[in-house]
């Protein structure tokens, strides 16, 4: 059972990684928490640069209506997704590295917990790759500019 003094430590932490995540020594990546997630296809235009590969996975409608890290409540119909240090409100380019379908999502969670794993996405964003029925898959993953 975690503490309540336990739970406000890794809240100051999570806090504490929101803001000084950064992509590299220059140049950290932000967009706006209010950032309208039904309008995200417009962001395929946008340009992407590539930040990590490997294994991914998708967590669903057993998490609806909890809070995630950055306070907003999860809805598995959303394409978001949580990583363990870049800033609420990250958008990023998910592509299955096998078969070369993209999602883009938004990061408003913190995760994956499992070793190995670079992001958790929503069921909504597996759904689009494809992946609902594999669990875990290798994806390339990529930062909006």
């Amino acid at each position: 059972m975690i503490s309540k003094l336990n739970l406000q430590v890794l809240s100051i932490c999570l806090i504490i990684t929101n803001v000084f995540a950064k992509v590299n020594d220059t140049d950290t990546i932000g967009i706006a928490n209010d950032t309208n997630i039904t309008n995200m296809e417009n962001n395929r235009s946008k340009t992407y640069r590539c930040y990590a590969s490997g294994k991914c996975s998708w967590y669903g409608s057993k998490f609806n209506g909890s809070r995630t890290a950055s306070g907003e409540r999860f809805d598995s119909t959303q394409k978001t997704a949580a990583h363990k240090t870049l800033p609420f409100g990250t958008l990023l380019k998910v592509t299955d590295t096998k078969t070369d379908k993209s999602v883009i999502v938004r990061v408003n969670d913190r995760g994956p917990f499992v070793k190995h794993r670079v992001l958790d996405i929503s069921h909504a964003a597996a759904k689009e790759l494809g992946v609902t029925g594999k669990g875990v898959f290798h994806a390339k993953i990529e930062v909006a500019k």
